[in-house]
């Protein structure tokens, strides 16, 4: 029999409350189940103790045992430290989208053009001031 750690989902409609239960493979997601070994509150803020409470023991227990935890379920029993963490790479989610490349693009060519812009306006002052030393200079000669 495969059996899996798994979430039975709970409560009302929008506030959800999820069982974490050992359970055959094959049977329904909120369908029997063989042992509950702990429970998720989503609703509860990320510190709050009371969002995930584990029987560690009981899922070492089942672990041993040949249990697989679902995705959700090894990443919670990761942070307990009941599992050993895993290296993922979701090499994707960190590049920015398409929308935000092109708005970067923008920018990028709008600081450019006012880069441009302050250089010529910087750019003809010391022009001018140029003639007026030659005018000094043949002056001084004379």
């Amino acid at each position: 029999m495969s059996v899996s750690i798994r979430l039975a989902r709970g409560g009302a409609k929008k506030r959800p409350y999820y069982r974490i239960v050992v359970a055959d493979s094959r049977s329904p997601r909120d369908g029997r189940y063989i042992e509950k070994v702990g429970t998720y509150n989503p609703m509860l803020a990320k510190d709050d103790d009371n969002r995930v409470k584990l029987d560690a023991d009981r899922v070492k227990a089942w672990l041993s045992e040949g249990a697989k935890p679902s995705d959700r379920v090894s990443r919670m029993l990761e942070a307990a430290g009941v599992l050993e963490a895993k290296k993922r790479s979701n090499l994707n989610k960190a590049k920015p989208g398409q929308k935000a490349l092109d708005r970067a693009e923008e920018r990028r060519e709008k600081a450019e053009a006012l880069a441009d812009a302050a250089k010529e306006a910087a750019a003809p002052a010391p022009a001018e001031d140029a003639p007026a030393e030659d005018a000094t200079k043949e002056t001084a000669a004379e």
